[in-house]
């Protein structure tokens, strides 16, 4: 797992940031090999399409859960197995097929951090067009004991005055909790830990 997720990462880097579709081949129906085409009732967007149009690839934003995990007073950051040391971010992960968002968040937290969710609620929606996503962000009240997932390495818990939100993905939805609850957060610059 760890080696084809790291084989992803090099063929995403090394994909020009104007090919932003998907690179499928061909149509799940007919089988025919895609073409690129502007969609008329889209402004023109490039789709991936069926030739004999039996399908579009429509390549719609993928809605990412995100939590700001409040424990002991603190707000928990994690650094993902494959990051380097001194990268932290927000718990995260992928909605489930039937599963309120809400459910949802409630199930990332518990399954990469252990802990229980005693509260959920609602920071905002954020557009990570980068990675095509839509991020649902959450401010969750957490309790028990930390006991990390596989797939992170660390946990640190940072005070509400020292957090310093970073400027993309996550980060924004950190930057407005943090004025919500009175602070006056600045953007931590690229590349500093």
């Amino acid at each position: 797992m760890r080696i084809a997720w790291r084989a992803y990462i090099r063929i995403r880097r090394a994909c020009p940031p104007e090919r932003k579709l998907l690179d499928l081949r061909y149509c799940p129906v007919c089988a025919q090999e895609l073409i690129h085409r502007a969609d008329i009732d889209d402004g023109q967007k490039l789709r991936q399409a069926c030739p004999d149009e039996h399908w579009v690839h429509w390549n719609n934003p993928v809605p990412v859960l995100a939590a700001i995990v409040e424990y002991q007073g603190q707000v928990l950051l994690a650094r993902n197995a494959l990051w380097p040391e001194g990268h932290f971010a927000l718990i995260a992960g992928f909605l489930e097929q039937g599963e309120s968002p809400e459910l949802g968040i409630a199930r990332e937290v518990a399954e990469e951090t252990g802990l229980q969710a005693d509260q959920v609620s609602l920071v905002g929606v954020y557009g990570f067009e980068r990675k095509n996503q839509l991020i649902i962000a959450y401010h969750v009240r957490a309790s028990g004991e930390v006991c990390l997932s596989p797939e992170l390495a660390e946990y640190k818990l940072v005070g509400h005055a020292d957090i310093l939100p970073w400027p993309a993905g996550t980060g924004p939805a950190l930057f407005d909790w943090l004025v919500s609850k009175g602070y006056q957060p600045i953007y931590k610059e690229w590349g500093i830990g």
